[in-house]
């Protein structure tokens, strides 16, 4: 499975397609897609230069996990900065 993944040009949040084309902060809100139609999915949205910036495919588990060879850089973009827990993601202050 696939997820479409990039990040937000109003505040560089890494957000993720929703079933209902929209964007969000939660991996697990992101829409599933099949190898197959993942390709068709991504140049979509590629065309959202207005919304988000560098758009690109992830490998997600059944549960939305990140999996893969990239599981553990998009665990750490969905959780934000590694060194300080004061900010980004995990001190609240992207919504």
């Amino acid at each position: 499975m696939k997820a479409v993944t990039g990040n937000r040009l109003c505040d560089g949040a890494v957000v993720y397609l929703k079933d209902d084309d929209q964007w969000t902060v939660h991996i697990a809100e992101a829409a599933p897609f099949q190898n197959d139609d993942s390709e068709a999915v991504l140049k979509a949205a590629q065309t959202r230069v207005g919304e988000i910036t560098e758009a690109y495919l992830i490998d997600i588990a059944d549960d939305g996990a990140p999996s893969g060879r990239q599981a553990l850089r998009e665990t750490i973009r969905t959780a934000g900065p590694t060194v300080r827990v004061d900010l980004g993601v995990q001190a609240g202050g992207i919504r």
